[in-house]
């Protein structure tokens, strides 16, 4: 078991391990699992040492919260910490075929989306169900913003969520039904625009604090660090691209993000340093960063990671990175 280092969550009492596991991969947005290996991955990162584990009701519709609870549900409650999403309702899906998103659907449920109060107590209700599960430390509000809805849908749905869902939000963590909550989001900007009129706890972010992309330096996480709320790094490895694999984004990576990831493999090279290696490393040196949540895909991929994650990696390879400019002028590196 590694010796994973512990991070507290904003302000509140919660530590996470720096090294959590993300279940979107094992909901079935890549590959099918069964419910069985969806559960000995969850387990292998318990004996990784990993104390934190972030699902959401929107991965394989239901299923990785199943899977997530199954394994969580024999271990001290007082060791570990969860978090799953709220923004999305599950509802049955009567017509024949597979999700109409094209996404894996390993249960038979379609998603509404519902930012509201009653929406949002009625998630985490549906979650404890799921989960079988009798407590939920963090909630991220999930997949609200342009990116994932346009900007006039996405103006209705933020309405909605300012004078009423977050109501249910505060209203939660005050009796103590969760200790934390914030948003999970593939955008900087949204959560750049909830610090405006919200107090949250932390963010988890998908891909854009990674050895590919800094932009959030010159902006959110200095308001982060200000503001005393954390960072959850989702998709440390932008999707696979920095893993070996051609996608970014959940999508085939453009010439450009491929160029750059070529440039950035050259040097980890020279220094022989595997490239998953420094991008599962470099995000934990921000001060603002609580953990990374990288989805592995099976428990062989996770004890993988875990590995590269303990590798020593030279300054000078951090160095070389800079003076290549493939790295922003201001970002932490790994001591």
């Amino acid at each position: 078991m590694a010796n994973l280092e512990k991070r507290r969550v904003g302000r509140t009492d919660l530590h996470v391990t720096s090294l959590g596991l993300g279940t979107a991969t094992m909901g079935g947005s890549r590959v099918a699992l069964t419910n069985d290996e969806r559960v000995k991955l969850v387990d292998a990162a318990w004996n990784g040492g990993v104390r934190y584990v972030d699902t959401a009701p929107f991965y394989g519709v239901g299923a990785a919260e199943r899977a997530t609870g199954d394994a969580l549900r024999d271990k001290p409650r007082n060791e570990w910490v969860l978090s799953t999403k709220v923004g999305r309702l599950l509802r049955p899906r009567n017509a024949g075929g597979g999700a109409t998103d094209g996404r894996l659907a390993p249960l038979p449920f379609e998603v509404e989306y519902d930012y509201s109060y009653d929406g949002i107590m009625r998630s985490v209700e549906d979650s404890y169900q799921r989960l079988g599960l009798a407590k939920i430390d963090i909630l991220f509000v999930h997949d609200i913003g342009v990116y994932q809805h346009g900007a006039e849908a996405n103006a209705a749905h933020m309405k909605v969520l300012r004078e009423s869902g977050y109501r249910a939000l505060e209203e939660m963590k005050r009796s103590g039904v969760i200790s934390a909550f914030g948003l999970g989001v593939n955008e900087k900007e949204v959560l750049i625009e909830v610090l405006g009129w919200g107090e949250w706890d932390a963010f988890l972010l998908a891909g854009r604090y990674t050895l590919l992309e800094q932009g959030p330096l010159d902006d959110l996480l200095p308001m982060c660090v200000a503001r005393g709320t954390s960072i959850v790094v989702g998709g440390p490895l932008n999707s696979g691209i920095l893993a070996g694999r051609d996608t970014w984004n959940y999508t085939a990576a453009p010439a450009d993000v491929v160029a750059r990831v070529n440039s950035i493999r050259a040097v980890c090279d020279a220094h022989k340093v595997p490239l998953p290696a420094a991008a599962l490393q470099f995000p934990l040196a921000h001060p603002a960063v609580a953990a990374i949540i990288p989805g592995p895909r099976s428990a062989a991929e996770f004890e993988e990671n875990l590995k590269l994650l303990a590798m020593k990696i030279p300054s000078a390879m951090w160095a070389e990175l800079r003076d290549r400019q493939l790295l922003h002028p201001e970002a932490p590196t790994p001591s």
